[in-house]
């Protein structure tokens, strides 16, 4: 099945109606669909290396709302959709819920690591609306890691195009981990720093 979603989205990516098709993508990945909308914006950035940002742009407004869209399933059906949900991406049963008291005090830090990698985005949003995350905390983490992710792949695809093609499907977790400790290092220095 998801050799069949993935190239339905890789069919999309160059078809007519790619742009709203990315747009889908990003924001159903961030509550329930299994594939990154990394997929689609790598050969779209290749392909229109100008509008590599624009596309970016689209994925994290996207990615933003579907993660409410996420909140929303773990604040409001947490018991009958969100269990579901996660259980399908690798959580035992009452293993989320133990979970809750460490991402309730570190959940936006944990957002800002995780959404920046390629970690199910959707585990984040659901958790967070099933922990009642504050809700304004919650989307402006997920704004700084859903932007740093897309516009750090765009950005090397604008300066390096396709060399980084091989790159970044070959290593697009690691690349990604190491932004995420970047940018966690310049939260935590900031805050010692202020």
């Amino acid at each position: 099945m998801l050799k069949k979603l993935y190239h339905w989205m890789m069919a999309q990516a160059a078809g007519r109606y790619a742009v709203p098709a990315l747009a889908a993508v990003a924001f159903i990945e961030s509550s329930v669909f299994p594939l990154p909308p990394d997929l689609m914006l790598v050969p779209m950035a290749l392909a229109d290396r100008k509008r590599a940002f624009t596309f970016a742009l689209i994925c994290t407004v996207a990615s933003v709302l579907g993660g409410l869209a996420g909140y929303a399933i773990g604040f409001f059906f947490y018991e009958t959709a969100g269990r579901w949900i996660l259980n399908l991406y690798g959580g035992a049963e009452g293993w989320y819920e133990k979970l809750s008291v460490f991402f309730q005090k570190y959940g936006a830090l944990i957002i800002l690591i995780k959404g920046l990698t390629p970690f199910p985005f959707k585990v984040l949003t659901i958790l967070s609306g099933m922990v009642k995350l504050n809700l304004l905390t919650f989307t402006l983490a997920s704004l700084v890691a859903r932007a740093g992710r897309f516009f750090l792949v765009a950005g090397l695809l604008y300066v390096y195009g396709e060399k980084v093609r091989g790159f970044l499907e070959k290593h697009l977790e690691t690349a990604l981990l190491l932004f995420a400790l970047l940018v966690v290092g310049g939260f935590v220095a900031i805050k010692f720093l202020i």
